[in-house]
């Protein structure tokens, strides 16, 4: 494990694949933990999102939000698989509170892998505030709170939405139902927009789905088995969450939607089982 002079609050650390990740110490969570920052980038959000795809013979622009930057694994991997549309104009906002992880992971390129051949980019990106990566691709990182970029008029709506702030133990006003709600309202309901996670908890799950969002199963992740994908447009998912998984909602132990505050493991209530039943996509499952 290698520590960088200055930035003592992360660490590298090796995972069972044998590829090198981040470690936050302040509350021990590791950044892309199974399969290592790259492949999870491109498996959970580039190919899950068919960013390409979607992004292809576009009126107007592609927007890309990055939300919980850290050490950009995620940007990096939408910015390469979107290089190869160049037809399309692509915006890339990444939102974060601190550049402290992508500055680790600079002064651990080599090890890392992925960052090798961006570092220019970076450091003008983190110098600056924007880059022009391609003709067609730009990038901007805004710093400071989430909730500030939601208000701002001046960032455009997402068509995809790369999610991975901390969890919601460590990081819980980013999973609040208060939160998803204002994250939902933020969008165009005319643009879909697709939102990959790599939880698979039924207590995030149901907040999302409080929140306004339809729900589906997301691809698995090494041996994670299953993760998330939510969206404003039912028709874009591939596996929504159907009634069979309501019951299981109804009876688990963890189930009650999130809070601003990190908080015990909770049963839904009835009232709140009551609303999430009432979801369009159970409507629809039941026809």
């Amino acid at each position: 494990m290698k520590r960088s002079e200055g930035l003592s609050e992360f660490e590298l650390v090796i995972l069972k694949s044998g590829i090198k990740s981040l470690r936050a110490l302040g509350n021990m969570e590791t950044f892309h933990p199974v399969t290592g920052p790259w492949i999870e980038a491109n498996e959970l959000h580039v190919e899950q999102q068919r960013l390409v795809e979607r992004s292809k013979n576009m009126d107007g622009c592609f927007v890309v939000w990055d939300v919980g930057m850290g050490a950009a694994a995620n940007a990096l991997a939408a910015l390469e698989a979107l290089k190869t549309n160049p037809s399309t104009e692509i915006q890339l906002h990444s939102f974060d509170k601190t550049t402290a992880p992508i500055e680790f992971a600079l002064n651990n390129a080599e090890e890392l892998g992925y960052l090798r051949g961006h570092e220019v980019l970076i450091r003008q990106l983190l110098a600056t505030k924007e880059v022009r990566v391609t003709s067609q691709i730009h990038w901007t990182l805004h710093l400071g709170d989430f909730q500030t970029g939601l208000s701002d008029p001046q960032i455009p709506s997402p068509h995809s939405i790369l999610y991975d702030p901390y969890s919601s133990s460590g990081n819980p006003e980013m999973w609040s139902l208060d939160h998803f709600r204002a994250l939902y309202q933020r969008l165009d309901p005319h643009t879909p927009c697709l939102l990959t996670n790599y939880t698979r908890s039924t207590a995030v799950r149901v907040t999302l789905l409080l929140a306004g969002f339809s729900v589906g199963i997301g691809r698995s992740i090494g041996q994670k088995a299953e993760t998330t994908i939510a969206t404003n447009q039912l028709e874009l998912l591939e596996q929504p969450l159907d009634l069979r998984w309501l019951e299981r909602a109804r009876v688990s132990r963890n189930a009650a939607p999130l809070g601003p505050v990190a908080q015990e493991v909770t049963p839904i209530s009835n009232a709140d089982f009551e609303r999430l039943k009432q979801c369009a996509q159970f409507d629809l499952a039941r026809v």
